[in-house]
């Protein structure tokens, strides 16, 4: 059984109501900045309540899902909050896939409203032409033009109905889905319950990176994102922070504006943001921003990219795993305990453990297993997939589907995803360090490494590089660069350069779409 010190939530508990209360000698701070203005928490209270209250006015019933499909904004936290509040189940999705990813989504979760930003309901409503769905109403978040039958305003939602009180929903009761990002194929819907934010924000927000009321948060991982939903929502408004929302993707110039403008004590980013940014020549001065702490997640962090960033802010990256399995980070590091290259050590509350391929558990140092995780923000299953369902959820353990090593002191290094690991040689050959050590080259900007057969049928690396504007490198150079570092059998043998790497929309490599490339080119 999992050993934490964090007192569990009733077994009545509604996690919108919740943050409610925590915050109700705060009405006049400022909750939520986004692009259009700025949200108190006595706002921010008022909203959430009153479009409960229209959620309820459209016919919504308890436990039904609701696709939410909006842009980063305090109208997305308002959203989602409310929906909990009524025990309506928001199914947060991506704001940057197909209309083809959106008419699957709404299908597998069976919406019957749809909650959407103006600038994206062309996406939402070619999504709905292809498939027959039983979506009775699509709620509009600021509008770009006029409405037609069966859409609705959001604000005038708020405007028209009179505040409601909480549903009383269960701890254990399912309040929320995330999708699966699909770094590995197709994406699963997440059931998640309402005390699975509560733990969350305890065990991690407050119990790691210890936020105060005093932080301005920023994340550049979107509120869809496990990560992001977090960073921006769960964690900052559970201690009574500011967050700051930002629409737009998190490009360098779009990222720096908000650090700069905003004066962020907290930012959160992701290995190829951090990646991107230092390679950016508006990268701001310390003096310009306020940092005291980041967080990265999402892909293990390279060292060098952390070390090169703590030298020009001062400012550490806690860097650590999570999972929209297990809804956010439960193997980190902290502050003050820092060891740029791992992810650290367990998050109190969680317990890890590394296996074999036949299920043992591993007892030594450096040897490479299946990370599994026992915690309590486990989800609670994936939808309608039973398979992979048992595949993952494992009594209390969860399959992470990570490869780990742990050194002496027991400190975790990510060796790759299941799918992604070599064997050369007849020895394991981690994608993520061949990748972590030629990022260090000053003309290298990104990475990726997946598995190649030569000539003779034996299985080699192979790199996919992209380089920094206005850099070349050879071949040579780069074989050369890594055999410096590493073991021999590891140095890319093949080699290709590339303007991108294929990636999802939450930042993460896709090495299957290479591995796919690479079969097709045979």
């Amino acid at each position: 059984m999992t050993r934490t010190t964090t007192p569990p939530p009733p077994a009545e508990f509604n996690f919108a109501q919740h943050l409610i209360l925590a915050n109700a000698a705060r009405a006049g701070k400022t909750a939520l900045i986004d692009d259009v203005g700025t949200l108190s928490y006595g706002e921010l209270t008022e909203q959430v309540r009153r479009f409960a209250g229209g959620l309820q006015a459209l016919g919504l019933k308890r436990e039904e899902r609701v696709l939410l499909l909006m842009q980063d904004s305090s109208d997305w936290v308002v959203a989602f909050l409310a929906s909990l509040y009524a025990g309506v189940v928001p199914v947060a999705v991506n704001t940057l896939l197909t209309a083809e990813d959106y008419a699957f989504m709404l299908t597998n979760s069976r919406a019957q409203a749809a909650l959407v930003s103006g600038a994206l309901l062309p996406q939402l409503q070619s999504a709905l032409d292809m498939v027959k769905t039983e979506v009775r109403q699509v709620v509009v978040s600021r509008p770009t033009g006029v409405l037609t039958q069966g859409q609705f305003n959001m604000a005038d939602l708020v405007a028209q109905n009179k505040p409601v009180l909480p549903a009383q929903t269960l701890a254990d009761e399912p309040a929320f889905w995330l999708y699966s990002s699909g770094s590995t194929g197709k994406p699963k819907g997440t059931v998640h319950s309402q005390a699975n934010l509560y733990w969350t924000a305890e065990l991690y927000g407050q119990g790691v990176l210890n936020l105060q009321t005093t932080d301005t948060v920023f994340s550049a991982a979107k509120l869809f994102f496990a990560y992001g939903l977090g960073n921006a929502l769960t964690f900052p408004l559970s201690v009574g922070a500011t967050v700051v929302l930002m629409a737009e993707r998190p490009t360098p110039p779009a990222t720096f504006k908000r650090m700069v403008d905003h004066q962020a004590t907290v930012f959160y980013g992701a290995p190829t943001g951090y990646g991107g940014m230092l390679a950016n020549p508006d990268l701001p001065a310390k003096s310009k921003v306020a940092l005291r702490l980041c967080s990265s997640a999402g892909e293990a962090l390279p060292r060098d990219i952390a070390e090169r960033w703590t030298a020009h802010f001062g400012c550490e990256i806690i860097d650590g795993i999570g999972s929209t399995e297990m809804l956010h980070v439960f193997l980190s590091n902290r502050p003050g305990d820092v060891r740029y290259g791992t992810t650290g050590k367990a998050v109190p509350g969680y317990e890890v453990q590394l296996r074999n391929e036949d299920g043992s558990v591993i007892a030594g140092h450096d040897e490479i297993g299946d990370l599994y995780i026992q915690g309590p923000s486990s989800a609670l299953m994936y939808w309608n997939n039973r398979e992979k369902t048992r595949d993952t959820f494992q009594g209390v353990w969860t399959k992470s589907g990570d490869k780990y090593t742990r050194d002496a002191d027991g400190y975790y290094t990510y060796a790759g995803r299941n799918d992604d690991m070599l064997k050369v040689s007849g020895i394991y050959v981690s994608p993520f360090e061949v990748e972590s050590t030629l990022v260090q080259h000053p003309a290298i900007l990104e990475a990726a490494v997946i598995g190649k057969q030569d000539t003779d049928g034996l299985t080699k690396t192979k790199a996919f590089i992209v380089l920094k504007p206005g850099q070349s490198l050879t071949h040579e150079e780069v074989k050369a660069f890594v055999k410096e570092r590493l073991a021999p059998y590891k140095y890319p043998r093949f080699i290709d350069f590339v303007p991108e790497l294929p990636k999802t929309a939450t930042g993460k490599i896709q090495r299957f779409r290479l591995r796919d490339l690479e079969n097709a080119s045979r």
